[in-house]
Order: C-alpha cells, then sequence, then structure tokens
C-alpha cells in the first residue's frame, strides 16, 4: 500500500506511485521520536531511524489486526 498516490492524467506517460505506508509511518515516528529525546542522550542517526521502522511495522500490524 502507498501513501500519496497521484493520479497521472489521461494521454500522459509515466505513473507516480507515493512512498509507502512504512515509510510515511517511520516518517512519522521519527518525527516524534526526535521530538522526545533527551538532549542528555545521544543516540546514533542510524540507531534512531532503525526505531522509526520498528514503530512502523507494529502500526502496520496494528492496521492490519
Amino acid at each position: 500500500m502507498n501513501a500519496f498516490p497521484i493520479a497521472i492524467p489521461a494521454g500522459c506517460e509515466g505513473f507516480e506511485d507515493g512512498m509507502t505506508l512504512r515509510d510515511y509511518f517511520a516518517g512519522q515516528a521519527l518525527i516524534g521520536i526526535l521530538a522526545g529525546r533527551s538532549e542528555k542522550t545521544e543516540y546514533p542517526p542510524r540507531h534512531i531511524s532503525e526505531r522509526a521502522y520498528v514503530w512502523a511495522d507494529a502500526m502496520i500490524e496494528a492496521r492490519d489486526a
């Protein structure tokens, strides 16, 4: 499933599926993670990104339940 697909007018070539729902959820989770983090605790960006996808996967699982 994709978020924000774009309808291409008839007669035009190409298509745009938008971003995956997982990527959209991860982006939203990332906003919350970064907003709630303590300045005293430093996490590597890769760790934070991976956590965002863990949350995204949980949201998709809950959505599909």
